[in-house]
């Protein structure tokens, strides 16, 4: 540990014959991740045996991290209802979360052998690239190849971004803790589709009743509550 430190301060700053040099701060530029079409994702999924695809659409549905999909119990799971309880990560917010009917099935297919659903990540990942490789080349499209299993993440945010003009509304579905790592998908949305084209109504959510007073000074209109917010549309 001391060692590490010293290393550290060696690196933050350099004093020789009474000069002193910084290193320049290195600035991080984050690149916008790839976006499939749901073409795209389907033909993955089909692509794959029946575990993993139920794990990939679980991750198309739900826009859950592979982490929080591997870590799911059986007990996590509503059939009934179907819905998705994903837990408190350190990263994450816990959440409740709905899945198809399709995916309810896929889920109630797969052999009970421990409390947990899937095997191991590892394990998952290394049956996705595989399959990954086989379908990129059986369909002969080499774009599927840049499909990483956090880009279903990152499509689920813009798509639902896309649905809704809502961006408190993809932050609670992705279970970010803060806003400030919600935009990405608004610039995304704004790059891959064309705005307001197939979209009947702009949506917006409320949280206090100021938020609500400037939304209908602004034009919305009230529609309904939802988790304690109020949700308006023009």
């Amino acid at each position: 540990m001391r060692a590490l430190r010293q290393l550290t301060l060696t690196l933050t700053t350099v004093s020789f014959a009474g000069i002193t040099w910084k290193p320049p701060k290195y600035q991080y530029e984050r690149t916008l991740p790839f976006i499939p079409t749901e073409k795209e994702i389907d033909q993955l999924i089909a692509s794959c045996g029946k575990k993993t695809a139920a794990f990939l659409q679980l991750l198309k549905e739900t826009g859950m991290r592979s982490g929080e999909a591997e870590k799911l119990k059986w007990t996590d799971i509503d059939m009934e209802r179907k819905v998705v309880y994903v837990k408190h990560e350190k990263r994450s917010n816990p959440r409740i979360l709905n899945i198809s009917s399709k995916l309810t099935s896929m889920l109630t297919k797969l052999p009970r052998k421990s409390e947990k659903v899937f095997s191991s990540l590892g394990g998952i990942r290394a049956t996705f690239h595989y399959s990954r490789k086989l379908a990129a080349e059986k369909l002969g499209n080499p774009r599927l190849l840049q499909i990483h299993l956090h880009t279903f993440r990152h499509w689920k945010g813009t798509d639902e971004y896309h649905k809704t003009k809502d961006i408190l509304h993809v932050m609670k579905l992705l279970g970010h803790k803060s806003i400030n790592n919600t935009p990405l998908y608004i610039n995304l949305e704004n790059a891959l589709y064309k705005i307001g084209v197939d979209s009947e109504y702009v949506t917006r959510v409320a949280a206090s009743v100021k938020g609500a007073r400037t939304l209908l000074e602004a034009g919305f209109e009230y529609v309904t509550d939802m988790d304690g917010f109020k949700i308006f549309r023009k």
